[in-house]
């Protein structure tokens, strides 16, 4: 049962010396004795520590929604008025919203406490009617209970009003439960984001529910240990996701906002992720300070970027350089090239990994002159599945494919399986020039090629030459095969062919060109589509350079130039 005690119990994980289970062991009982003695005369809190606001803002068009009735996330729409719990008629995506308590934001963002406090507490009322003493997914995983703890936290004034004991009561009660069931399941979170988001709600539980230090301090080691499993060293997150990353950084920023609100010192651990994060997050940026489009994440909001960014209490300049992460960053003049230089994630750490090793995207200022279809696991719902899956495939990003294939295969249920194991790079800077020189091994196996990629960015940022060439590699004798190199071009950004098929005009909204040459290939102009950061599809357009690579190879060189 969710209220009982859970026997002491030591238990070999591979990889762990006994040493450090006992260590952790006794470090969890000696928590244990004193918490134990909290919960035993069965009364909940009757108040918070602190009354922390909220330091970033919400989806204004959510909020209004709410405010007229509607909860609305990614293109469904529940109304308020007879939602029933007992038939959640909704996808998970929605229902993670929902349970996450994340609206609460979004209807303080537009509303007044005097508009917005009914609604939050009807809203609560229901939720506990159907969730508060039934221990069960998906209200009850550890994410949505860590997610909740942080926005009831943050928004307490909408959901304790003071008006109705009866009801304050019972909110406290339900989040001493959440706290108590977190304090044994954060760590059966998945790795990352998730297990993050559980812990951050043990830490905001010690800090804010009176008389709960032992529960901080157990929190505070757990979300340590969190925080060392979701980020690699150089501050990205594992699932290779600038869109999970932006998340990280908002889970910590919040958490951070109740530490200051509690009068008490931010932890080095929790400060130190923070300062890695932050730089490899603005490293992931364009111009038009959004998200580049990487496994399965879109572009999101600007402002709530900067919010967050605001919120972390980070001032830094971008991550240009990084081998874990994997994102090289190269800007000049107004152009911001990002590749990606690194294998895919390890299937079991992110949903819906994407095979895009070796693609890149650049912007012009504000403009995004190539990007990747991206935004498969943020897209609206009611898209069809099979353009989700395409969306994940290295034919939808702005690299080279071979035979038709992806560089790493992605099985039918949706994992990634082998292909791109190792991945060369060097990189060269000089005032008129950078360069990256990267391979990858994705296409070793199938048709004993390797595929190398040169970029070459001047120091005005006005003109981008590239080089893919697919050499002969491993034990297998390199076979023939077509491929195809593909540019997706970015919202409003027209194509016109020449006549030559080696060539295209690209003219940008905001009246710039952008002239496209190739050889070692036919150049022609395909439709595109790009998810933006709504989660909604926007037609594009494609440029795709093909060919026929016999077994020695192949090679193909281009060249973007800013004409006006």
């Amino acid at each position: 049962m969710e209220g009982g005690d859970q026997p002491f119990r030591i238990v070999a994980e591979k990889g762990r010396s006994l040493a450090g289970w006992l260590t952790d062991g006794f470090d969890r009982l000696a928590w244990r004795t004193p918490l134990q003695a909290v919960r035993s005369n069965g009364q909940p809190p009757d108040r918070l520590a602190a009354t922390p606001d909220d330091p970033i803002i919400g989806d204004p068009a959510r909020g209004r929604a709410l405010l007229a009735g509607r909860l609305s996330f990614r293109g469904e729409t529940q109304a308020i008025a007879g939602l029933d719990f007992g038939r959640p008629l909704w996808s998970a995506a929605f229902g993670d919203y929902l349970h996450s308590f994340a609206w609460l934001r979004d209807l303080s963002t537009v509303a007044t406490l005097a508009q917005a406090a009914p609604i939050a507490t009807h809203l609560t009322t229901i939720w506990l009617d159907a969730h508060a003493e039934t221990v069960a997914d998906p209200a009850w995983t550890p994410e949505a209970w860590g997610r909740r703890v942080l926005y009831w936290s943050l928004h307490t004034p909408l959901i304790l009003r003071g008006i109705d004991p009866d009801h304050d009561a019972r909110v406290l009660n339900t989040l001493a439960r959440g706290a108590r069931h977190l304090d044994r399941s954060a760590d059966k979170a998945t790795p990352g984001a998730a297990r993050i988001a559980a812990w951050c709600g043990v830490v905001a539980a010690g800090l804010l529910i009176p008389g709960n230090d032992p529960r901080r301090g157990f929190g505070e080691a757990g979300l340590g240990r969190a925080l060392a499993g979701g980020l690699f060293e150089d501050g990205g997150a594992v699932s290779r996701s600038p869109a999970v990353l932006l998340d990280m950084v908002m889970l910590l920023a919040m958490l951070r906002q109740i530490y200051v609100a509690c009068g008490t010192e931010v932890p080095e651990a929790v400060v130190a992720a923070s300062m890695r994060a932050v730089p490899a997050l603005l490293g992931s940026l364009h111009g038009d300070r959004m998200l580049s489009s990487w496994q399965g994440g879109g572009p999101g909001d600007a402002d709530q970027i900067a919010a967050v960014i605001a919120a972390s209490g980070v001032r830094t300049r971008p991550l240009r350089q990084s081998r874990d992460w994997g994102y090289q960053r190269m800007a000049a003049g107004s152009a911001v090239l990002i590749v990606d230089a690194a294998p895919p994630p390890i299937a079991r750490l992110v949903a819906g990994g994407c095979a895009s090793t070796l693609a890149f995207e650049f912007s012009d200022g504000p403009t995004r002159l190539i990007v990747n279809g991206g935004g498969a696991s943020a897209a609206h719902a009611g898209l069809p599945a099979m353009l989700l899956e395409g969306l994940r495939t290295t034919a939808a990003h702005s690299t080279l494919t071979l035979g038709d294939t992806n560089s790493t295969a992605i099985h039918t249920d949706g994992t990634l399986g082998r292909g791109v194991g190792q991945v060369e790079l060097s990189r060269q800077e000089a005032d008129n020039a950078s360069r990256i020189e990267a391979s990858h091994d994705g296409y070793v196996r199938r048709w004993g090629l390797l595929h190398r990629r040169q970029l070459m960015l001047t120091g005005d940022g006005r003109e981008l030459r590239g080089e893919d060439a697919l050499l002969p590699s491993g034990r297998r004798r390199g076979r023939s095969a077509p491929f195809a190199i593909r540019f997706h071009l970015g919202a409003g950004v027209a194509a016109t062919a020449a006549a030559d098929g080696q060539g295209a005009t690209l003219e940008l909204a905001d009246g710039a060109t952008w002239q496209f040459r190739c050889r070692g290939g036919a150049l022609a102009v395909e439709d595109g589509v790009w998810i933006d950061g709504g989660g909604r599809p926007v037609a594009t357009a494609q440029l795709a350079i093909m060919g026929e690579a016999s077994s020695g190879g192949a090679q193909v060189g281009w060249m973007l130039k800013r004409t006006v």
